[in-house]
Formats: structure tokens, sequence, C-alpha cells
């Protein structure tokens, strides 16, 4: 049996650099070895305790087959309904292979080819291009300049995605849109509110789009805020949510995550093809699982070390390069930081080039990423510390 989680230390102070550089996975391969990698999003911890417990006693019984998806969909209900007060109903989920494979097979299930797809720009890079990649247009409702959803641009976003084909083809069944809402938002770290994802929700209703929502990182809210689940909302009968363990106990190796349909739209979700089940990897399950049940103190000791590192960030940034902007982030590991006072064509480069730091840079995500890069914060004080201080050596 799996012990309950009682961990209290920061996860975050457990990993020297070199111990970290040992490791193969993308954040440490792809740039030379001097360089600090605070782009992709893994997060420099050792996993929880139950997770390797799991992952282990799997191992060690030769259970590495293929993925069931019931106790995916009973530990995810349990840990909602004790975080958020939602239930989800195991009649209305399926295991997908991750969040983004998903959504694709969400976004096929109620769009065709030519049909638009909404985003809220700056958004995760890879909404543009698995959307463009399926023959779906991709049309832009950008955040307003706070971080926040604007209703006045989705709903003029959801005319555009709605209107009639360059032929005069009227809008209908063969005309038909999605929202593909990040929530909480991946760079901004936005949580969004019940009320601007009411008003969200109403608008979509208006204009007959439907709403498929990435809640990958619905677990990684700091003090201040709360996630909000979109399904736990009225009038999201006929949406869909994607949600997932990988984020919030960094198992982005060990794929597996849930597609989550509406009351109205479990029938649809029932049409996803039977072999998007096998996609999954089983450890992955089984790991994500763990998460969920057991792994839950050191989701909170993870959380309270994300809290330090946002606000330890802000000072440095005040400190040693007061002209880049921080709005500290509600949710999820990532910091969006506005380099425009710094005067640099291309800032992450920058970084990259003259101080050895490797960001994301703002234009992958879209309208509204111009002069900005991205920030992984999941990482020890005193990687961050020296990350700021390679990045003002930098300009």
């Amino acid at each position: 049996m799996v012990r309950v989680d009682t961990y209290t230390s920061n996860p975050l102070k457990q990993c020297s650099l070199d111990e970290l550089r040992r490791r193969t996975s993308a954040k440490w391969r792809v740039h030379p070895g001097d360089v600090l990698p605070l782009w992709i999003a893994e997060m420099d911890v050792q996993l929880a305790g139950p997770v390797v417990e799991a992952l282990r006693t799997a191992i060690e019984a030769g259970d590495t087959g293929y993925a069931m998806g019931e106790d995916y969909v009973a530990a995810l209900d349990a840990f909602a309904a004790e975080r958020w007060g939602w239930r989800v109903h195991s009649e209305r989920a399926a295991i997908v292979p991750d969040v983004m494979m998903g959504v694709v097979e969400v976004l096929k299930l109620i769009t065709s080819p030519g049909d638009a797809v909404v985003v809220n720009p700056p958004v995760y890079p890879p909404f543009y291009q698995f959307v463009s990649h399926m023959g779906r247009r991709v049309v832009e409702a950008p955040l307003d300049e706070e971080g926040r959803l604007d209703p006045d641009t989705l709903a003029s976003a959801f005319r555009t995605a709605t209107a009639p084909g360059p032929s005069g083809e009227p809008r209908g069944e063969d005309r038909r849109a999605a929202y593909l809402l990040c929530s909480p938002h991946n760079p901004t770290g936005t949580v969004h509110t019940a009320g601007e994802l009411a008003a969200a929700t109403e608008l979509a209703a208006q204009w007959g789009v439907r709403v498929v929502a990435d809640e990958i990182h619905a677990p990684l809210v700091l003090s201040g805020a709360r996630h909000v689940p979109y399904l736990s909302l009225p009038g999201t009968e006929r949406a869909f949510s994607l949600m997932s363990a990988s984020k919030a106990w960094n198992l982005a190796g060990l794929k597996a995550a849930v597609a989550v349909a509406g009351s109205e739209s479990a029938a649809e979700l029932k049409l996803m093809p039977e072999e998007v089940s096998h996609g999954p990897s089983h450890l992955g399950v089984i790991g994500h699982v763990a998460g969920l049940r057991h792994g839950t103190g050191w989701l909170d000791a993870l959380l309270a070390g994300l809290d330090e590192n946002r606000k330890l960030l802000d000072r440095l940034l005040r400190e040693h390069l007061p002209d880049v902007r921080y709005r500290q982030q509600q949710g999820t590991f990532l910091a969006w930081l506005d380099c425009r006072a710094l005067g640099l064509a291309d800032p992450a480069a920058a970084f990259l080039e003259r101080g050895g730091v490797a960001l994301v840079p703002g234009p992958a995500f879209g309208t509204g990423g111009e002069g900005f890069v991205r920030l992984n914060t999941a990482t020890s004080p005193e990687i961050l510390e020296e990350a700021v201080r390679r990045m003002a050596s930098a300009v």
C-alpha cells in the first residue's frame, strides 16, 4: 500500500545544479552545459515519494503493460472534490495520451477542417501549432493589458469565428467554431475568476461556440487565487475539459491525461476513437494516480516554495533589472516578463547569448508577446538569483 505523503520541506531546494545537469531531458540537453535553462516547463525537483514508490512497485512487478483509465478518473474525482468542490463523473470522462492530444481529439469531435478555433494570446504556442496542423483556423482574442479575459474582444472573435465563409455559406452546422481556453493561463499565470469565466461562457453560448478548456495547471494555483473548474459553472454542459497531474507533479515524461465532458457532451466524448485510449502510458497513469491520491502534502510544500520564488523574483528584478515589468503570477510556475523598456530587439536571444540564460521568446505566444520572455520559476532560489544576475549582465 502506498503511504500518504506528509512532506513539508520545500521540493525546490532539494536539487543542486550539478545534480540537475546530470538529467537527460530536453530542459538540460538542448542548450550547452553552461546555460541556465529556465525555458521549458519542467521543474527542478525530485519526485514526490508516493509517486516514486508507486512506479518502483510497478516496475519491480513487471506491471508495464497497457493503460486503464478507471483509477485515474477516480483519483482525479477525489482530488477535485477535495480541492475545488467539484466532481468528475466516470461516465463523462476518458483517458487520453496527454492534454494537447486530448484537445486535438475533442476538437475533431466538434469542429471540421476549415472551422475556427479562438485562442487568447499571448498563449501556449502549441495551441497555434496543433490547431493549424488539424486544418482549423486560429482566431485571436487577445488578453487585455492586465492579462485578463476581455468580453468585448471575445465577442468580436466569436463573431469572426462564426461568420459566413468566403463563398457566403450561412452560419450553421457546416460552420462550427470552438474556443480553446487556457485556465490557468500560460504564459501569464492568470487565474481566471468565476465571473470572467461566466461571461465567456455566456458569449460562447450566444455565438454557438463550443468551449474546450485546457486545465493542466489547475493544481498549481498560489495563495490569493482559487481555480474554478470550467465545467463546474452553469452553462458549460456542452463544453469539455482536459486535465492532468503531469505539470503539478513534474511528470511530463510519463504521459497521461483525462478528457471530461459536460453533461450534454458525454455522447460526443463516447465517439472518440477507441484507439485514443491506447496512447497514455500505463506507468504515467500509475504515477499520476499516486500524486493525486497520496502526493498532496508534497504538492502543498511545492506551492509554498513557488509562492516564495515569485516574491523572490519580484525582488531580484526590482534590484537588478528595474526596467523589466513583472506581474506576479497567480498560478503555474511561469513568469511573464515585460522587457520592452530594455530596448532589445530580441530579449530572449540577448539573455541567452550574453548571459547564458535560456528563456522562451515572447513572440512564440502570438499577439502581445513581442518584447516579452517567459521564465520558469520552478527552480531553487540560488539558481533563480544567479539567472537574474546573468540577465542583468546581458543588458
